[in-house]
């Protein structure tokens, strides 16, 4: 059988971490529905900008609207609405088999309101209505501004996915913002079936900061934890979730149709060459949760996967892990900030780069 669709029968769904118009348009996303069993799509302002900013498949596009005065900002909205409309076409049957519970297409507020609240209220609220799909993710950094508007967006009955988280302490703040969001929906008396949310830790680039620092240190224990530290952290989170899913505060929203938000692991292509390229793959497969995966790592997986649940095998190996690299002075937490930081850095220069860009595209059709 193919590796993919074992994983998808261990409970664990595949979504591709990107989106191209000629993958849409040429079979390439029906025929990963279809043969893969992909279960949804992540995009992101990096993957939009590489997407449009390195081919010349949306030019048609982006000369249209430019004759009709738009500005480069409004032609990257309807460049990334159309695409995004498209895939949640195409999973809608997914979305509709799972009842709702699978078959997600997301959509990134801009990352320049990282810090800002309000500003990402209002962004997101407005993608929302302009998705327009049942099958929408709305996605909103797990940043300290983010939280308070993840609730409160929660609350209004819109599908988030979290993004950029790397630490345990903010998946916990995510997890309650999730959960008081419903709460305060119940309150109202709003029903809650119909809202799913994914919170997205972000995994090869804890080992690729991490590794570097042991590698510097060159002792026994420091090279005994060597790309260890994503894997333990993704571990102790998984253990969180479990634990938060079987709490009496849960239960009562379930019993009320609410969905678990499902813990989903991005950055999943092995970033060291000295690793697999299924390494994150194969040590996380467990039940209700999402690996999102670029295409490289789809193919791999297909071609080698040996799938199976994993993710409890070693947990106090986990919490050694932890601790052990504290006890050579790298603190997660710290790490998960400064990551944090680094992340939201690493979209808003493709999404400025990608508007250049489109400045010089109408330019060239003018």
């Amino acid at each position: 059988m193919n590796p993919l669709k074992s994983v998808h029968e261990l409970g664990q769904s595949i979504w591709l971490d990107d989106i191209r118009r000629d993958w849409l348009e040429d079979g390439t996303f029906a025929r990963l529905i279809a043969e893969d069993g992909l279960a949804g799509v992540t995009s992101n302002p990096a993957i939009f900008a590489k997407a449009i900013g390195e081919g010349r498949v949306y030019d048609e596009t982006i000369f249209a609207l430019a004759e009709d005065g738009l500005p480069a900002g409004k032609i990257y909205e309807r460049i990334v609405l159309a695409d995004v409309q498209a895939a949640a076409d195409l999973f809608r049957p997914t979305f509709d088999r799972a009842r709702g519970g699978d078959g997600f297409v997301s959509l990134e507020v801009s990352p320049h309101l990282a810090d800002d609240t309000p500003g990402t209220l209002a962004e997101a609220r407005r993608l929302w209505r302009e998705f327009d799909r049942p099958n929408a993710m709305i996605k909103v950094p797990g940043t300290r501004a983010g939280l308070p508007a993840i609730r409160m967006l929660i609350s209004e009955g819109i599908n988030i996915n979290v993004t950029l988280l790397f630490g345990l302490e903010r998946y916990g703040e995510v997890v309650e913002a999730w959960m008081s969001g419903l709460e305060e929906r119940v309150q109202r008396g709003q029903g809650i079936e119909g809202i799913s949310s994914v919170a997205s830790f972000f995994l090869s680039r804890i080992d690729t900061l991490v590794d570097p620092k042991l590698d510097g240190m060159g002792s026994a224990d420091a090279k005994a934890l060597r790309s260890r530290a994503a894997i333990a952290s993704a571990r102790l989170a998984y253990a969180m979730f479990e634990k938060w899913e079987a709490s009496e505060r849960w239960k009562k929203l379930a019993a009320r149709g609410g969905r678990a938000q499902r813990l989903l692991w991005a950055s999943t292509s092995a970033k060291d060459p000295k690793l697999s390229d299924t390494y994150y793959v194969e040590a996380l497969i467990a039940p209700h949760t999402v690996n999102t995966l670029p295409r490289a790592t789809i193919d791999a997986y297909r071609d080698h996967g040996k799938p199976a649940v994993r993710i409890g095998e070693d947990l106090e190996g986990a919490r050694r892990a932890v601790d052990g690299l504290k006890r050579l002075g790298i603190d997660l937490e710290v790490v998960s900030d400064q990551l944090e930081r680094e992340g939201v850095k690493k979209f808003n220069e493709p999404f400025d780069a990608l508007h250049t860009t489109l400045e010089k595209r109408i330019a060239e059709g003018r």
